[in-house]
C-alpha cells in the first residue's frame, strides 16, 4: 500500500486535535451539573488530554490510510478502530479530479478525488499527495479505465455495456417507459406536426459560423500544476478567452454569492448597518435607527436593498471569474479533460462514455450579446459538478456552441414544435394570480407597518402579459430519429439534446388544471443526477395526444438505439470541434 504525502500526517493531527479537544470539555460541562466532585477547574487538563489524544489519532489515521493500483481495481484502506477496505473497479470510475488550493500549489501538493457513476458523493479522496503522484494516479487510472472499456467493446453485440452504465437492461428500459397507460401510437419519424414552429435557428445553419475555436488541434500546455509530469498527449478543444471570461462573469449569477453575503452579514451586522445608514443618509435616510421617520425608513430600506443586490452581484462576478479563470478543455483518448481556477485549481475529466445528455444554456443578457454555454450531464458526482452537470464550454459565441453540439452529438437539424396556444392563456392566468398575491401581501403589510401605498404593487399586473408570452415562446421540443431535444426556460433557457439510448424513463404527468385543458407534460429521465437547480428535461403543456405520441415514440426508438449502441453505431464524438 502507498501512503499519502507526509504533510497529511500534520493536517490530520491538527484536524483531530482541535476536534477531540472539545469532546472531554463537553463531557465535563455536562457531567459537572450531575456529579458534584466534577469541577470546571478540570477544563484545562481534560482539554490538553483531548488535544494530545487527537494528535495521536490523526497520526495513526495517516499511517493506517493506504491506496494502491491493481490490475482490476483501485484499492483504498482507511480507519484506525473500524477498518474500511474499498475496491473500486475501473469500469465504475467516472472522474479522477485533482484539486489544488493556493497553499497547496505553493508547497506542491494536491487532493485527488475519485468519482464513480451514479454516486451521490466522492468515492475516495486522497488528501494530500504530491503533484507528480497526483498526475501519475490520474494518468494511470485513466489508462486502465480505457483498457477496461476496450475489453468491453470486444464482447458479443448482444451484451450491452449501456445496461451496466445506466443501471437497466434494454427490456427494463421498455418497462420503465410504460408507467402510465398510453397506447403505442404510430408517430411520424420526423416529429413534424401542424403546430407552430419557432424561429429558433437550425443547429447547423450556415449563419452560425460553425468552426473550431481557439486552441483546437493544439496540445494543452503542460507547464501549470498539476500537469507537470509527462502523460498521455492532450488535444486542445476549447480555451476560454479573457473577453469570454469577463462576459461570462458579468452575465451570469452564482447562488453561492447570496450565501456568502448572508455569512458576512451574520458576523459583521453592526458594521454593515452603519454602512447602509451612512449611504442612505445623504438621500434622506435616518441618521440612526432610533430617530428616523416613516419616509426615512422607507428610503433606508430601498437603498439597503439596492446596495445588497449590487454587493451580491459583484461577489458573484468575482466568484465566477476565480472559478473559471484559465479554463481549458481538451481530450485524451475518449475522455474530455479540463483545467480551471485561479485561487483553487481543478483538473479533471469527463468520460464521453458516461455523458447522458448535452445542454445549451443562455440567459437574456447572453442571448442579446449572441453567446451561450454548453454543459454535459453525467451519471456521477464530482467536486466540479452540479450534481452531475459539468461545463464543457462556459461561454462562447452561439454559432460555435451550436456547432459544438452538432459535432458532439451528431444531432439532425431540429424543427421545434411549440405547445398549443391554450398553454399561453394558462400562463397568463397563473401569473395574474401571482400578481394578485403580491397586491394582497402589500395590503397586509400596510396593516402592520408604516407603509401606506399598497396599491403601487398593482404595477405587477403590467408584467403579466409579457411574462406569459416569454415563457410560451421559449418552450419547444423535437422528436428526432436518434435524439430527443427539449427547450424550456427564459431567465435561464436550456436546450437539452438527449440520445434515445440514454433515456431511462419517460413519464406523462397531468395536474388537475392540465386535465381540464386537455394538456400534459412529458418528463424524460436519464441516469444523470437531478439537483435543486437542474430538473429533469420536461416537455411542458403539450396536448395530451401529442404527449402520448412522444411517450410511445421515445419508447420505440429507445429499443432501436440500444441495439445500435451495442453494435457501436451510435455515440458521442470526442473531437467535437
Amino acid at each position: 500500500m502507498n501512503r499519502l504525502h507526509p504533510f497529511s500526517a500534520l493536517v490530520y493531527a491538527v484536524q483531530y486535535a482541535f476536534l477531540w479537544l472539545w469532546v472531554p470539555v463537553f463531557l465535563i460541562f455536562v457531567l459537572g451539573g450531575v456529579f458534584d466532585p466534577i469541577s470546571p477547574t478540570w477544563f484545562p487538563f481534560v482539554a490538553a488530554l483531548g488535544f494530545v489524544a487527537g494528535i495521536a489519532y490523526g497520526i495513526a489515521y495517516y499511517y493506517r490510510f493506504g491506496y494502491r493500483i491493481t490490475d482490476d481495481t483501485f484499492d483504498v484502506a482507511s480507519g484506525v478502530i473500524a477498518r474500511r477496505d474499498r475496491e473500486i473497479p475501473y469500469r465504475r470510475i467516472q472522474n479522477v479530479d485533482i484539486r489544488q488550493g493556493v497553499f497547496q500549489r505553493l508547497v506542491g501538493l494536491a487532493v485527488v478525488s475519485i468519482e464513480t457513476a451514479g454516486g451521490g458523493s466522492t468515492e475516495a479522496t486522497l488528501s494530500f499527495v504530491g503533484e507528480e503522484e497526483a498526475t501519475r494516479l490520474q494518468n494511470e487510472i485513466r489508462r486502465r479505465t480505457a483498457e477496461v472499456k476496450g475489453r468491453s467493446t470486444d464482447r458479443p453485440s448482444g451484451a450491452s455495456e449501456d445496461a451496466d452504465e445506466t443501471g437497466m437492461e434494454a427490456s427494463e428500459s421498455s418497462d420503465a417507459t410504460e408507467d402510465v397507460g398510453t397506447s403505442p401510437a404510430d408517430v411520424d419519424a420526423t416529429g413534424d406536426g401542424p403546430t407552430d414552429v419557432t424561429d429558433e435557428p437550425a443547429v447547423d445553419s450556415p449563419d452560425r459560423g460553425i468552426g473550431p475555436g481557439p486552441g483546437a488541434g493544439e496540445s494543452i500546455p503542460g507547464d501549470r500544476a498539476p500537469n507537470q509530469v509527462a502523460g498521455p498527449q492532450r488535444e486542445g478543444l476549447f480555451d476560454l478567452e479573457a473577453r469570454e471570461l469577463l462576459l461570462y462573469s458579468f452575465t451570469s449569477f452564482r447562488p453561492a454569492a447570496v450565501a456568502g453575503v448572508l455569512f458576512v452579514f451574520f458576523f459583521m451586522t453592526d458594521t454593515i448597518i452603519e454602512f447602509f445608514l451612512s449611504v442612505a443618509e445623504p438621500l434622506g435616510g435616518p441618521a440612526d435607527l432610533e430617530t428616523g421617520t416613516a419616509s426615512s425608513y422607507g428610503i433606508l430600506t430601498l437603498v439597503s436593498f439596492v446596495n445588497g443586490v449590487v454587493i451580491t452581484y459583484l461577489l458573484s462576478v468575482a466568484y465566477t471569474f476565480a472559478t473559471y479563470y484559465d479554463f481549458q478543455l481538451g481530450r485524451v483518448a475518449d475522455d474530455f479533460v479540463y483545467e480551471r481556477g485561479l485561487l483553487q485549481r481543478y483538473s479533471g475529466s469527463i468520460p464521453a462514455e458516461k455523458v447522458q445528455s448535452v445542454t445549451i444554456t443562455d440567459n437574456p443578457a447572453q442571448r442579446l450579446l449572441g453567446y451561450a454555454g454548453l454543459w454535459v450531464e453525467t451519471a456521477g458526482y464530482g467536486p466540479d459538478s452540479n450534481g452531475g452537470s459539468q461545463s464543457a464550454v462556459p461561454l462562447a459565441e452561439s454559432g460555435r456552441v451550436y456547432g459544438f453540439t452538432e459535432n458532439l452529438t451528431g444531432i439532425e437539424t431540429p424543427r421545434f414544435r411549440s405547445p398549443p396556444t391554450v398553454a399561453r392563456r394558462r400562463y397568463f392566468v397563473r401569473y395574474s394570480l401571482v400578481a394578485a398575491a403580491l397586491v394582497a401581501l402589500a395590503f397586509g403589510l400596510t396593516r402592520v407597518t408604516v407603509f401606506e401605498r399598497w396599491y403601487l404593487a398593482a404595477v405587477a399586473f403590467v408584467a403579466v402579459p409579457a411574462a406569459a408570452h416569454l415563457r410560451y415562446v421559449n418552450l419547444g421540443y423535437y422528436v428526432g430519429d436518434e435524439h430527443l431535444v427539449v427547450r424550456r426556460g427564459f431567465w435561464r433557457r436550456r436546450t437539452t439534446v438527449i440520445p434515445y439510448y440514454r433515456i431511462q424513463t419517460v413519464n406523462t404527468r397531468r395536474s388537475i388544471f392540465q386535465r381540464r385543458l386537455g394538456l400534459a407534460s412529458v418528463v424524460i429521465d436519464t441516469a444523470s443526477s437531478r439537483t435543486l437547480f437542474w430538473s429533469a428535461p420536461t416537455i411542458y403543456d403539450v396536448e395530451l395526444e401529442d404527449g402520448r405520441d412522444v411517450h410511445a415514440t421515445s419508447r420505440d426508438r429507445l429499443q432501436t438505439a440500444l441495439r445500435k449502441r451495442s453494435e457501436g453505431e451510435v455515440g458521442l464524438s470526442v473531437d467535437f470541434t
